[in-house]
């Protein structure tokens, strides 16, 4: 096999995550991806999208230095002028698979609007189509049960994007129902599902 064959194969994943306590999990689930594709015959590279609220439950030494970390500032930062890169447009050529874990409630309210107010909900928008975008629902089981969120994640998959459901377990704050983000083990057989390999 050739290096150009070998680079036609390497898939490209993007991740967003929203301003959710699930966000914690975040380091787990990179990690997770990196070792349930390193023995195949392509290579993956991840980029992160990470909203302002987001970066409250992580901590950036906990990314390994392989995952290019983005936000809104990036993606101001990066255009002063027209030829220079726009960031949401960039990301969401070159990914071959978008995830959205944890997606919390406000987030999935914009998208599900066609709001476009931050780095993730603009890459979201400019999503093509044609590719897979998963979304792991995640808030508090109150959240959960009311009515437009149904609404909001029917939307969602009405327009092909691919629902990794939420769970039913004691949350964060204490109350026990649905509305846990999906395990990690979950969305990672998920994102091997549904990555294209034509």
């Amino acid at each position: 096999m050739t290096t150009n064959e070998v680079s036609r194969m390497d898939k490209n994943i993007l991740i967003g995550c929203t301003g959710s306590v699930a966000t914690i999990k975040i380091p787990l689930l990179l990690e997770s991806l990196e070792k349930e594709f390193s023995d195949s015959n392509f290579k993956i590279h991840i980029s992160l999208i990470v909203t302002d609220k987001s970066k409250h439950f992580f901590k950036t030494a906990d990314i390994p230095p392989t995952v290019k970390l983005y936000s809104d500032e990036d993606e101001w930062t990066s255009w002063k002028d027209r030829g220079d890169p726009v960031i949401h447009i960039d990301l969401s050529k070159w990914a071959d698979l978008m995830i959205i874990a944890p997606l919390g409630a406000n987030s999935l309210a914009k998208i599900s609007q066609g709001m476009c107010d931050n780095l993730l909900t603009c890459t979201v928008r400019a999503w093509p189509m044609e590719k897979p975008l998963l979304f792991c629902p995640a808030m508090n089981t109150k959240m959960w049960h009311h009515p437009i969120t149904a609404q909001q994640v029917s939307t969602l998959k009405s327009w092909g994007y691919i629902e990794v459901a939420c769970i039913s377990k004691q949350l964060m704050c204490g109350d026990t129902g649905l509305g846990a983000m999906a395990e990690v083990s979950t969305i990672v057989q998920s994102v091997k599902e549904h990555i294209r390999m034509e």
